[in-house]
């Protein structure tokens, strides 16, 4: 999501006190977008990414990733000599920012693993291998000595920018607060909430602009997980969740997330202020799909991805009906949702339509048992929100 536009009229003064105070682009790590040979990455946007690449090699594709980009930076990601033609190029940002997890990507279907550093020849079936897939960007190289592709957000940036604007959007994720009353960006709130960051943080005086974004970014992801709703799927299949909670005086439902075995989705980001919350889940199987046994009430669906204002007149308005089974919050900000095999019923068994009173039983009693719902985060949690991307595709020059 591009910074807001009111940013703009700021942005001058924020370059140069970024420049001056803390944000001074480092010669060491710009250095690769001038010099390196082979294929380089450079983050233009003002989210930290986690980068992975596809090569040819003879018949088959190297997957190999994360390389992790800071806002503004370059970084070698294929040494040379490059092989000419068909690479590939995916992107996802830390699970530190706020507002789901975006994409960058494209219709070439890879494996990752989505948790942890991988290299591998790309197999033919990804969940064989508890592998999940993603889209990968094709990217045609012709020269075998240097390439940069640098992935963008729709408002451009230089790098130097998407450092600058990528420093606030952490120090906000971290919860301190950089804009005026009326949204814009305050240069003095800015240069105070880094002072404060470094004091609470306790980074030497000297620290260098990248170990700053490192921090702010531990800071951040800290702060995520303990807001918000993490739907996390404890069996040996694929889930695929949806939830719906109520939003100002309506109703919304939103998903897919799927989910693979023991993968993790944080699908709502803000602080839970509601007593109630709806979740659905489907496990897929050989025979068929299991739904969950706890029963719910009607929210409308969508067979691609989809966000649904309202839960009246679904087959009305073309959308399909699903039951929610409803989680209460108790008064807590954070919530992770656990999904185990013995939740779902037998394939061909469909859940039971709750009303009144007996939905606020079973939210209770869904908020008390054991190893489905809990207020601590998982040690890892990987968002597999397939949210568009909210930036033009990666541009690659030679």
């Amino acid at each position: 999501m591009a910074p807001a536009r009111s940013f703009n009229s700021a942005l001058a003064a924020l370059v140069a006190l970024v420049a001056l105070a803390a944000f001074a682009p480092d010669a060491q790590a710009q250095a690769p977008a001038r010099r390196a040979n082979g294929w380089t990455l450079c983050n233009e946007t003002s989210y930290v990414l986690e980068a992975a690449t596809g090569r040819p090699d003879g018949r088959a594709v190297l997957v190999q990733g994360w390389f992790r980009l800071r806002p503004g930076e370059c970084r070698l990601a294929v040494a040379a000599p490059l092989t000419r033609g068909t690479h590939y190029l995916y992107a996802r940002t830390s699970t530190a920012h706020r507002g789901g997890r975006r994409q960058w990507g494209g219709e070439a279907p890879l494996c990752v693993n989505p948790t942890a550093s991988f290299a591998f020849e790309n197999p033919n079936n990804c969940g064989e291998m508890a592998l999940d897939e993603r889209g990968f960007r094709r990217v045609q190289i012709n020269r075998r000595e240097a390439w940069r592709t640098s992935f963008a957000e729709a408002e451009p940036y230089t790098l130097t920018r998407a450092r600058a604007f990528g420093m606030q959007r952490l120090l906000n994720d971290a919860g301190y607060e950089t804009r005026d009353p009326r949204g814009r960006a305050d240069l003095r709130r800015i240069s105070g909430a880094i002072a404060q960051f470094r004091a609470t943080a306790r980074l030497s005086p000297n620290a260098r602009d990248d170990q700053l974004i490192d921090a702010l970014e531990t800071a951040a992801r800290r702060r995520a997980d303990q807001l918000g709703l993490t739907l996390c799927n404890r069996t040996t299949g694929r889930v695929w969740a949806a939830v719906a909670r109520r939003r100002g005086e309506g109703w919304e439902s939103r998903g897919w997330w799927p989910l693979g075995p023991g993968g993790c989705a944080r699908a709502i980001d803000d602080a839970l202020i509601q007593e109630n919350y709806f979740v659905y889940a489907a496990m897929e199987t050989s025979d068929g799909d299991r739904f969950l046994a706890a029963g719910g009430v009607p929210f409308c669906t969508s067979p691609a991805r989809f966000a649904i204002l309202g839960r009246e007149r679904c087959g009305d308005r073309f959308y399909d009906t699903a039951l929610f089974s409803p989680i209460s919050s108790h008064g807590r900000s954070g919530l992770v949702v656990e999904f185990l095999s013995r939740d779902f019923m037998r394939v061909g068994q469909a859940p039971r339509r709750l009303e009144g009173a007996q939905m606020t039983r079973d939210a209770e009693a869904s908020a008390e048992a054991p190893n489905r719902v809990r207020s601590a985060p998982p040690a890892t949690t990987d968002q597999l929100n397939r949210t568009p991307p909210t930036a033009p595709q990666p541009r690659t020059t030679p």
